[in-house]
């Protein structure tokens, strides 16, 4: 039987730590067992301000207050350094945690990164995924997405948005 590379939907998260920005714009370091016995949606997105990013985490912030009507809490992860967070943050003024990824091990153990295919071509990069974890576990996994509609289809998904 072939083992399994990346957590998927039943795995229960393990801890892990990064660097990143808070609602307000505060840098700090963020764990994940600071956040497993509640509801978070982390989603792995390739580059600060590209169209397709902030397109999504427009998104989420649109959509935040419904979000966080339910519980949830919103944390979006790329390789992007913390300084570009901050400035990405207050650009489009985001009102969700940022957190920094710089070699991409949180992204691979999500399987949120390897091999893609753009414009014809294979790379290797961060896949645009999205995760809803409950008390640690991720109950919904969405891979390989398209920014545009992407939260509305979460938000449907979950239960969150009338169909």
């Amino acid at each position: 039987m072939e083992s399994k590379k990346f957590l998927q939907e039943g795995d229960k998260v393990p801890n892990f730590c990064l660097k990143g920005i808070d609602e307000n714009g505060q840098e700090k370091e963020f764990c994940f067992k600071d956040f497993a016995k509640g509801k978070v949606i982390i989603y792995f997105y390739p580059k600060d301000n590209t169209p397709g990013c902030t397109t999504e985490a427009c998104d989420f912030r649109d959509n935040l207050n419904l979000i966080k009507n339910y519980g949830i809490t919103v944390i979006g992860i790329s390789p992007d350094s913390v300084q570009s967070h901050k400035r990405f943050k207050e650009k489009h003024n985001l009102n969700f945690i940022l957190l920094s990824d710089i070699d991409k091990k949180v992204a691979e153990m999500f399987g949120a990164y390897g091999e893609k295919k753009s414009y014809g071509k294979i790379t290797k990069g961060i896949i645009r995924s999205t995760f809803y974890i409950e008390d640690g576990v991720i109950k919904k996994a969405w891979r390989n997405v398209r920014a545009k509609g992407h939260v509305e289809r979460i938000l449907k998904e979950l239960g969150l948005l009338k169909k």
